[in-house]
């Protein structure tokens, strides 16, 4: 029987911040609950991959989240959410989680079931203080998350080869040690296509993070959780 998703986490939504020293602060207490150690379900597995996007209407200050289930070995639709609420945060780089999160889990809270990985528009731990939105996403819901984006961010990369699958180090230079990070992977998801930007999220390895996105953007450049969500949100956005 399908059921919808219950998180953990109305404390740290009722206590959500509203400026840029408390949403910090919060990264930070919660970075440390990210967890790298889990490999993640393999691409292809039986079960239920989600794709979150907003999209927002900067005259209204609202928000619209869309999160939509495809079966993971098919890639069909199986199942679609959306939510709308309003703009909580200002538009800062570097914390656009606290924009998007509560409406984000509001959408993921309407499905009938619960997702087995999601996929997020945006980062995980490429992120200035490793905490991107799919590794806040991820230590809310418990949920394995990966990060799959458009640009570098603030990133370093060479190009990866001109052929499907190939990859590259996504580096940041650490501060304290002086020595190149490599916080996710260019991945070249079609011949001679711009790579996307890959990046683990909670509970998933970075090898399988780049496997699942080559697996997911089988005939475009983004992965059909990004594509699916992205155009739902859009919609639901001129509904509201």
């Amino acid at each position: 029987m399908d059921t919808h998703p219950t998180f953990s986490c109305a404390d740290e939504l009722r206590h959500w911040p509203t400026d840029e020293t408390r949403a910090r602060a919060v990264q930070d207490r919660l970075r440390t609950c990210v967890r790298l150690d889990e490999s993640g379900p393999p691409p292809g597995f039986a079960g239920t991959v989600v794709g979150v996007d907003v999209a927002y209407d900067d005259a209204r200050n609202v928000v619209a989240a869309a999160a939509v289930a495809l079966d993971a070995q098919t890639l069909a639709v199986v199942d679609e959410a959306t939510a709308v609420g309003e703009v909580s945060f200002p538009y800062v780089p570097g914390l656009l989680a606290f924009r998007e999160i509560p409406t984000v889990l509001d959408a993921l809270t309407r499905l009938t079931r619960t997702p087995d990985l999601v996929v997020c528009d945006g980062y995980g731990l490429a992120h200035p203080r490793r905490f991107g939105l799919a590794s806040h996403l991820g230590v809310l819901t418990g949920l394995p998350t990966i990060g799959v984006a458009k640009n570098p961010f603030t990133f370093r990369y060479e190009p990866p080869g001109p052929e499907r699958g190939a990859t590259s180090p996504l580096l940041d230079r650490d501060g304290v040690e002086g020595v190149d990070e490599e916080v996710g992977r260019a991945l070249r998801t079609q011949k001679g296509v711009k790579p996307v930007f890959v990046s683990v999220g909670h509970r998933v390895g970075l090898d399988q993070a780049c496997a699942h996105t080559l697996h997911l953007a089988a005939a475009y450049r983004l992965p059909e959780t990004t594509r699916a969500a992205d155009s739902l949100c859009r919609r639901a956005l001129a509904r509201a």
